[in-house]
């Protein structure tokens, strides 16, 4: 049987406030935003647990506070400038100031990425560390902030899949409001349910794309990266197994998630946006594993220097199997 999705995606509302100044506010806490805080204390946890077992020599829990730090601003940053590039650059130019905008949503993870990438590249080079031995201690904390994120959108009712009417998976499915035809679109909520309740909404039917994401970004990699990464590897090969693992399970996601309204399928009736985005990622993915073959392996160390400052390039690590 279908679902009804009615979950209300603000988790705390503070009410209206009258404050000098600003006059009238009402705040809200929403689920996303709170599924982005969960998703950064676990990547806390485990990063705190993967330094203090000397997995990114020469560095301190300080040290790893500002990666955190910077990994965070480049999140927020590359995910709300990638999705402005990738997937509504004309609205952006339309209202350049909609950029700053970000409690209409709007986030993407292909430019998250390449924010924390360069966060990442910045804060090695100031440590004097190889830019992929970071990558590769980092990979496994990503995860689960994909997780929480895809979890986010599901609580909002957005992002969601194609109908499953007339597919394998006929009869079954989630019914968003939001996607919903006029007149369902603007009933409220208690007539949507008599409406669901009659029958009138099972042809409305979609995946929960963002159920599946979060099962097979968040649950499966969190997994797969975290086994894998339990003793050394060497360089290259945990930032290959992310890349490649993320680009395959988001290429097959998108056959039965509903592409952007404002780009819709980019070719032969199927490409997306998101599998155009995710193709390089699988490609360096294998490209990383392959060169992992060849490469030294950064062996834990049990005595950081203090603040958060490197020790000599020489004692960092060796080869080991």
């Amino acid at each position: 049987m279908p679902y009804l999705h009615q979950i209300d995606p603000i988790a705390l509302d503070l009410g209206t406030w009258n404050l000098p100044l600003l006059g009238s506010v009402h705040p809200q806490v929403h689920w996303y935003g709170v599924m982005y805080l969960l998703g950064f204390l676990v990547a806390w946890w485990l990063g705190r647990r993967r330094v203090r077992a000397g997995r990114l020599p020469g560095v301190d829990e300080q040290g790893f506070g500002d990666l955190m730090f910077y990994g965070m601003l480049g999140v927020v940053l590359g995910g709300r400038l990638g999705y402005i590039l990738f997937y509504d650059f004309p609205a952006f130019a339309a209202a350049p100031l909609s950029i700053f905008k970000v409690w209409e949503g709007g986030m993407s993870f292909h430019g998250g990425l390449l924010g924390v990438l360069v966060a990442v590249a910045w804060w090695a080079r100031k440590h004097r560390l190889h830019f992929f031995d970071v990558v590769d201690f980092v990979a496994p904390l990503v995860p689960a902030g994909l997780g929480f994120g895809r979890l986010g959108n599901w609580i909002g009712g957005e992002l969601w899949g194609k109908p499953t009417q007339g597919t394998a998976f006929d009869g079954w499915g989630v019914v968003f409001p939001r996607a919903l035809p006029q007149p369902f679109a603007s009933m409220d909520a208690a007539t949507l349910k008599a409406q669901f309740d009659a029958g009138l909404l099972d042809a409305f039917a979609r995946h929960p794309s963002q159920l599946y994401q979060a099962s097979l970004e968040g649950v499966a990699m969190f997994a797969a990266l975290v086994w894998y990464s339990r003793r050394p590897r060497p360089r290259y090969a945990v930032s290959g197994l992310f890349a490649l693992l993320y680009g395959s399970f988001r290429f097959l996601v998108e056959f039965v998630r509903e592409p952007d309204a404002q780009l819709g399928y980019l070719a032969f009736g199927w490409v997306t946006m998101g599998q155009v985005l995710s193709t390089p990622l699988i490609l360096l993915g294998l490209f990383w594993l392959w060169k992992s073959r060849t490469s030294p392996t950064l062996m834990p160390s049990l005595s950081p220097a203090p603040s958060g400052h490197p020790l000599p390039p020489g004692e960092r690590g060796k080869h080991g199997a």
